[in-house]
């Protein structure tokens, strides 16, 4: 799991569109925190602090301590808008999370040993059908991604989510089969050679710069020259 962050808040008395404009107004950033069997509690943050957190990267998965007025609360980050033109951070949701809450969470995944792959060496794509893997777990034991290693994969394999090792109580939400994350594909031109060979024609060679017998096509290439 990511390490975890503090933030400091402030409690909001007042709601609605124009309360917040104009925290933002005062570079602040309007937020509900909710759930855990209490009363949302309505807080705004600053928005530095909280734009570097969203923009770093893993704010999603990554569980948070909400100070406000000396109480602190373990969050964990469910929704946040951005204004569509300036990518401004407007509102934020915030889950209470206990040792008991579960929650749906979308996993990165990382390729590991690209490099040594025998099926990219000899001219494979990696085809990436799924960014992230949707999954069921813990809370308080969010996965920071998972890895896929790609070290005896060959031309034409695919990686399903079987072949990712994934910890205690973490279950993906697709559960009906063994979906797919990546493929090992043939690019086009290799595709097309393939299949010449499986038909048993031989691709045609274009010779470049060989003197044709006719003459008039001779004369034409030289004069193209």
């Amino acid at each position: 799991m990511s390490d975890t962050y503090e933030l400091e808040a402030q409690a909001r008395d007042r709601v609605g569109k124009g309360a917040s404009r104009e925290l933002r107004r005062n570079q602040l950033v309007p937020a509900i925190i909710y759930g855990d069997k209490k009363d949302p509690l309505a807080v705004a943050l600053p928005y530095k602090e909280l734009a570097m957190k969203i923009h770093g990267g893993g704010f999603m998965t990554t569980i948070a301590t909400i100070k406000v007025d000396g109480e602190s609360h373990r969050v964990l980050p469910k929704t946040y808008q951005l204004d569509p033109i300036r990518d401004f951070v407007e509102h934020v949701d915030f889950l209470r999370i206990s040792k008991n809450t579960v929650v749906t969470v979308d996993i990165p995944v990382h390729f590991e040993n690209e490099e040594e792959c025998p099926g990219l060496n000899v001219g494979g794509v990696l085809n990436i059908v799924r960014h992230t893997v949707e999954v069921n777990c813990p809370a308080t034991d969010i996965p920071e991604f998972f890895s896929v290693d790609l070290i005896n994969s060959e031309l034409g394999d695919s990686l399903n989510i079987s072949s990712v090792a994934l910890p205690e109580n973490v279950v993906p939400t697709i559960s009906d089969r063994d979906f797919t994350i990546a493929t090992i594909a043939s690019p086009a031109g290799l595709k097309s050679e393939e299949e010449e060979d499986a038909d048993g024609e031989a691709p045609e060679t274009e010779i470049i710069g060989e003197e044709k017998e006719d003459g008039d096509d001779a004369e034409e290439g030289e004069n193209e020259e």
